[in-house]
């Protein structure tokens, strides 16, 4: 990957803009340097700073943007990319506790229809506090009518690997990922929800043909098993079926296709090793019964967010998978044949810092969030030389 250095442009910024009694920040639109990769070249634009650790991204049909802040605090974003000075009021309570607060958003497939809006977040409890995933309807600056329709059982202390996707697929079923919670060994357990793939209906009743209803001891909602920790996930444009990456531990991350009632091995097989000991972990890399993972990562890419390429401004990349990195503050791009991974491109190396969550927007444009206390949003854009 070549890059062409010039001079950035920087536009509007360090101002205020008041109206009608508010003052709203103008925030950069800083344009990178010309990149290019092995299919296109583009530019790395930021378009919103001053958010704080941003988890995830969603937008709204009226042109404005939803970022959720981990500290527990949901963000919009107008059309002009300014961000509100003010959080939206009316969530339930989130606790930040290391890897934990609020996580990822997500628009219900009939928005426009019915107004629902879903995020998942670490909620407390009398045990400690687990994932949450509750919806709403925004009305102005508050959300409303909100509903509590999951939490993870059970809670404990820990601060490590809450997982916290949510996806829906194309007959309007949620999904939901969990991660260990810091405890291996809950991952193989079917009496709880950690280290799985929860599947519900968008109300949060549980669908009756979920894989372990009707298996004695094992939660309903579950709908896969030996997860470790899912911070990507997202739907196949042709298959419709939900695809999501996983955290290994010292290597061994994961690129797995999520299929009901598969077990996908952690801990008992991995490609990873004990942290700083370099010693085997379960039973191997393989085991019969035990899913294999389509694509590892040795060493570890600390992978978070991933989309598949659509639309019209990429068109080389058309079906690719992309994968955030925040170990190696990169994006991954995938070169896939079915479920084959053939190639690898790295992009981004060293210049958009920790990359937490990768989207397609309804422009066609690439959106990515930079993780941190200095968070942006930014914007890949194809340049015409």
């Amino acid at each position: 990957m070549q890059v062409r250095r010039f001079r950035s442009l920087r536009l509007t910024f360090g101002f205020l803009l008041c109206s009608l009694g508010a003052c709203w920040p103008v925030w950069a639109q800083e344009r990178s340097s010309i990149i290019r990769s092995e299919q296109h070249v583009f530019r790395l634009v930021t378009l919103v700073t001053g958010l704080e650790n941003p988890w995830s991204l969603a937008f709204l049909p009226d042109g404005r943007l939803l970022v959720s802040e981990r500290a527990g605090r949901l963000r919009w974003v107008g059309p002009d990319f300014r961000l509100h000075p003010q959080p939206i009021k009316g969530l339930p309570a989130v606790v930040e506790r290391g890897q934990g607060g609020l996580l990822d958003v997500a628009l219900h497939p009939q928005y426009a229809q019915n107004g629902w809006i879903y995020w998942s977040y670490n909620a407390p409890g009398p045990d400690g506090w687990g994932t949450a995933l509750a919806r709403g309807k925004l009305q102005g600056d508050r959300m409303t009518e909100v509903q509590v329709l999951f939490r993870m059982q059970p809670q404990t202390r820990s601060s490590q690997h809450f997982g916290g996707r949510i996806v829906f697929d194309t007959t309007g079923m949620l999904y939901l990922t969990l991660g260990d919670r810091g405890d291996k060994e809950r991952a193989q357990k079917w009496d709880d929800h950690a280290g799985s793939v929860i599947r519900l209906h968008d109300d949060g009743r549980v669908p009756t043909d979920n894989p372990f209803v009707k298996r004695a001891g094992a939660l309903p909602e579950k709908w896969t098993l030996g997860n470790r920790n899912m911070q990507g996930a997202a739907l196949h444009p042709q298959t419709g079926e939900l695809w999501t990456h996983e955290h290994g531990p010292q290597g061994g991350d994961e690129v797995n296709v999520m299929r009901p009632g598969f077990n996908y091995g952690w801990p008992v097989i991995t490609y990873g090793v004990n942290y700083g000991l370099g010693t085997r972990i379960g039973e191997g890399q393989a085991k019969p019964g035990m899913a294999q993972p389509l694509h590892i990562w040795v060493p570890s890419i600390a992978p978070s967010g991933m989309a598949f390429v659509d639309g019209s401004k990429f068109v080389q990349w058309q079906g690719n998978l992309l994968v955030g990195a925040l170990r190696g503050q990169m994006l991954v791009r995938l070169v896939l044949d079915g479920e084959k991974v053939l190639h690898e491109e790295r992009l981004l190396q060293g210049q958009a810092g920790r990359i937490r969550d990768v989207r397609m927007g309804p422009d066609g444009f690439i959106y990515l969030l930079r993780d941190g206390p200095e968070g942006a949003v930014m914007r890949l854009e194809p340049e015409r030389l």
